[in-house]
């Protein structure tokens, strides 16, 4: 397996864009990578940008925001309040609010929601992300849910067993509204990192999967 090191980057600074429809889809999707670059990076900066909200999940977001970006040379946080299931209809004003978020950041990395996954919300910042960043690094991350559109990932990133402990541990804190939810739970995090650790043989077991559609690797031509 080829292996990509994002972390072999000295001091150079490191502009990673997060994008999520919802407050906790971004610490689902790619938190313990998250907290592997940042704890490999010292001069990572973190631009964290969610489409939908109420203010109780937007405290708990901003808060979710705090927990993972902690120890980034820089984060910047935006949650906007368009409704929940919603994004689709609201089509002119989120691709603004994405156009927005191309000028305030040149970004060597996104991660984004997978354009196969079946909800609604998720379907539509996938699709505005390739649409406004067109010359871009772009990952794609998953979300366990109902639909049942969990697919075959084409890129790994090994997580350790403690900052895939950690990873669970700040969702938990942060989300509280949300542990009534029956797959809200430990298990299923730890079970779909177990999942992509063992597809990817990852030294710890455990693993994140991601999607990535276009990777240009320039150092082949030189």
């Amino acid at each position: 397996m080829l292996n990509l090191n994002l972390n072999a980057r000295g001091n150079r600074p490191l502009h990673v864009l997060c994008l999520g429809a919802h407050c906790d889809d971004i610490e689902i999707g790619c938190g313990g990578t998250l907290l592997s670059l940042i704890k490999n990076n010292a001069n990572i900066h973190i631009h964290w940008h969610l489409f939908t909200s109420t203010p109780t999940r937007k405290k708990e977001a901003i808060e979710g925001a705090e927990l993972f970006c902690e120890g980034a040379a820089s984060v910047d946080i935006e949650i906007r309040s368009f409704k929940d299931g919603f994004l689709p209809c609201e089509g002119t004003e989120v691709k603004n609010a994405m156009e927005d978020i191309k000028k305030s950041v040149t970004p060597d990395i996104i991660f984004t929601h997978n354009r196969n996954d079946l909800h609604q919300d998720h379907i539509k910042i996938s699709d505005l992300t390739w649409n406004t960043f067109r010359n871009h690094f772009i990952i794609e991350y998953e979300i366990p849910k109902w639909d049942g559109d969990l697919g075959v990932p084409n890129l790994f990133v090994p997580i350790d067993q403690s900052l895939a402990k950690s990873k669970i541990a700040k969702i938990q804190q942060a989300y509280k509204t949300q542990k009534g939810k029956a797959w809200f739970t430990d298990d299923l995090f730890w079970s779909l990192m177990r999942i992509r650790g063992m597809e990817c043989n990852s030294a710890s077991s455990l693993a994140e999967g991601f999607y990535a559609r276009k990777i240009q690797l320039d150092t082949l031509l030189n």
